[in-house]
């Protein structure tokens, strides 16, 4: 085999690329019907065709690009900061019980997922621990869980767990940004569901374009004071991470920055200061979008090349369970309304890809309904916090019951 020759992407090149990326999957879901119709997101779009490319690259030029990833990792802070900027007490209090149900909503699947994987894994005369790591440990747990949990299994004699585990994530990556535009298509025709009301397009184009017009000065003091609130979001969620760091406890980065924005919007609400929402959601899309882009094109699809068969029965049989639960157990359980399409759509990134992929698939449903303000508080506070807890408890009680009953 020739010697593989490395080609390294700087933070800089990588965003112009993600840009780039994204106008080719906007491009794309406009000519081809069915992925805008299902709402796939653009950055997932073009950014498995720039996977596959690098892929095609790596097999016949013996090239491998690798990515500078810290730009990647400061929009993933950005997204969340204006998340907290969004929310307000009002909104965070009526959120309460969403949270609570899907929470608990979350806790079942988990038990369903690693079911699935070790009925796979039996059925293929399979040591049943690998069955875990075609189930949650992988596609809910995502890549972090798949390396831990991995190498707990390796060296329990479990050879090649590790592998296995990032190859179930990187593809439950990708369908988890496939699959919740469908979902949430299906519920809304099905059940004849309304987002909020918004104004005609072109009406709201026009009238911005006043606006725009009239008051430029206006405008770049609302951008300002945002990234100016966006960036003491970022450092002051630093700060609270190295604090609680000091003392034991280290939460998500992204997490601790989205709690200081969710405290700065509601100071200046207090102050009758309020920041401009249009502006804030307007930064959180491009971020959103750019960061979803850079994940994508990351992706290192002949590192999977070899377990391709095994891969896509487990994904099929992951799919349509989580198909089967978004319909028919989140969304009844979410109250079968708006809200509730936007968190089925949410969940089923979450329980198969990753958060930032559950918050693409919900701003992939706003974008065409309008917004929800209850999906996008209670599944990033799910995502990023509840079900690593709930993972860790769910693959410790298989990993007992394999022990007692199936071995």
């Amino acid at each position: 085999m020739s010697e593989i020759s490395v080609l390294e992407i700087l933070p800089m090149d990588m965003l112009s690329m993600s840009i780039v990326v994204l106008f080719v999957g906007m491009f794309l879901n406009k000519k081809i019907r069915i992925l805008g119709d299902n709402y796939i997101p653009p950055a997932v779009t073009g950014g498995l065709l720039f996977a596959t490319v690098t892929a095609l690259v790596y097999s016949f030029a013996d090239l491998q690009v690798e990515f500078d990833m810290r730009m990647r990792d400061l929009l993933l802070l950005v997204f969340f900061s204006t998340v907290g900027l969004s929310a307000r007490l009002s909104a965070l209090a009526s959120g309460g019980k969403a949270l609570l149900l899907l929470v608990l909503v979350a806790g079942v699947f988990l038990v369903l997922q690693n079911t699935v994987g070790i009925a796979i894994a039996v059925a293929a005369d399979a040591h049943p621990g690998f069955g875990l790591m075609a189930g949650s440990v992988a596609f809910a747990g995502g890549h972090g869980t798949a390396i831990a949990w991995g190498q707990v299994a390796e060296d329990a004699g479990l050879e090649g767990a590790a592998a296995i585990g990032l190859a179930f994530a990187t593809f439950g990556l990708v369908a988890g940004g496939i699959v919740g535009g469908p979902i949430a298509r299906r519920l809304i025709e099905r059940h004849s569901i309304t987002g909020p009301a918004t104004k005609d397009a072109d009406q709201a184009a026009a009238e911005s374009a006043t606006e725009d017009a009239a008051d430029d000065q206006g405008w770049l003091y609302h951008v300002l004071i945002s990234v100016l609130m966006l960036t003491l979001c970022v450092s002051g969620g630093d700060i609270v991470n190295r604090m609680l760091g000091e003392e034991g406890l280290r939460l998500p980065g992204f997490l601790t920055a989205m709690f200081v924005g969710i405290m700065i919007t509601n100071i200046a609400d207090v102050l009758k200061r309020p920041l401009n929402p249009a502006v804030v959601e307007k930064f959180g899309d491009v971020a959103l979008n750019v960061f979803l882009a850079m994940s994508m094109m990351a992706i290192q699809l002949w590192t999977l090349s070899g377990a391709f068969q095994i891969i896509g029965i487990v994904l099929i049989l992951q799919i349509l369970l989580m198909t089967m639960f978004a319909i028919w157990v989140v969304f009844r359980v979410m109250g079968s309304d708006y809200d509730a399409v936007v968190i089925a759509a949410g969940f089923a990134g979450l329980g198969l890809g990753a958060t930032p992929v559950a918050i693409a698939n919900m701003n992939a449903v706003t974008s065409h309904y309008g917004p929800s303000t209850k999906a996008f508080l209670v599944v990033p506070l799910v995502g990023a916090f509840f079900i690593d807890i709930l993972n860790a408890g769910t693959i410790n009680f298989f990993i007992q019951l394999i022990q007692d009953y199936l071995l």
